[in-house]
């Protein structure tokens, strides 16, 4: 048996004309009605969790939403679980249960771009399919995917790329480790997850306690942002340019964090690519990282502030 716990999001609305747009008002019932074939695909149960844009999904229901998912994994009773989830944050989501779970129990996680109002509604295929992947025995061991316009990509590898098209999900640092093909899931062989993932085993702390700041770099950045977020945050994640660059007068900024022993990592606005610390001017990756920023490693800028997130909370070391 599969579980299906649906959260919300665009796959739950529909256009409400006084509301002005889109709107939630299908829960679990309903979208399993509009699924066909998906009662052949594995015998199931419905949750209805919650019915929210994933954008009011702050830490605290992050972390009761991962805590469900433990209490249904742990309850021995499920194969696999399906995760119906608002498109907007679904990637701070799936990193987060990938991050902190054990990995036994598959976690497929999906979402629509259309609503029911809408031509060509993507909800029902991509519901289906992330059904097909959590009932498969193939996916057992392999933790939380995002299954998504027929790509499975592994939990703490997906991001959102695109704003409105069908195929918004991608790996900027990896691959699609499967993909569902005419009802079934076919796995790319030797690719079980993230290499991250394969380091470690989770990594759990008692709640999301720790406030992380996420900082853009602007042109001429003096640091002002980062002294203002300081007081109040416990670490922070400095989107920089290129390969891990900065602008001088942002410098300072930074290393007064280094000095309170906040924790500073270094992640670039780049939507591909690493950073490299190899520039050695003022400003450049090379002296930042000297300084004692920490490069963001293969990770999106959300991904990095999730995980910078958990590991404060943890009382760990950002990657550890």
């Amino acid at each position: 048996m599969i579980h299906l716990l649906f959260t919300g999001g665009t796959i739950s609305m529909q256009r409400d004309e006084a509301a002005g747009g889109n709107i939630p008002a299908h829960g679990g019932e309903a979208l399993v009605g509009f699924t066909t074939g998906l009662d052949r695909v594995s015998p199931y149960r419905i949750e209805n969790w919650a019915m929210l844009p994933a954008c009011h999904l702050g830490p605290d229901r992050l972390w009761a939403l991962r805590e469900r998912v433990r209490q249904i994994a742990e309850s021995g009773e499920a194969s696999g679980i399906v995760i119906a989830h608002g498109t907007d944050t679904l990637e701070e989501t799936a990193y987060l249960l990938d991050r902190t779970l054990d990995r036994r129990v598959p976690v497929a996680i999906t979402g629509a771009m259309r609503t029911s109002s809408d031509g060509g509604w993507d909800g029902p295929r991509n519901l289906l399919d992330a059904a097909v992947v959590a009932a498969s025995t193939q996916s057992a061991g392999r933790g939380v995917m995002v299954v998504f316009s027929g790509k499975v990509l592994a939990g703490r590898t997906a991001v959102k790329t695109h704003t409105t098209g069908l195929d918004a999900f991608a790996a900027p640092h990896a691959e699609p480790v499967g993909q569902v093909v005419d009802g079934r899931v076919v796995y790319e062989a030797g690719k079980r997850g993230s290499a991250e993932a394969g380091k470690s085993g989770p990594l759990i702390p008692p709640r999301l306690s720790a406030k992380v700041a996420l900082i853009p770099m602007v042109v001429g950045d003096d640091g002002g942002m980062l002294d203002l977020a300081r007081p109040s945050h416990d670490g922070v994640v400095v989107a920089a340019f290129g390969s891990g660059n900065v602008p001088p007068g942002a410098v300072p900024a930074i290393g007064r964090w280094i000095d309170e022993k906040k924790p500073v990592v270094l992640a670039t606005r780049c939507p591909a690519g690493l950073v490299s610390p190899v520039y050695a001017f003022e400003g450049g990756g090379a002296r930042l990282v000297a300084m004692g920023a920490l490069p963001a490693g293969p990770r999106a800028v959300s991904q990095a502030r999730m995980e910078l997130m958990i590991a404060i909370s943890a009382g760990a070391a950002y990657g550890s």
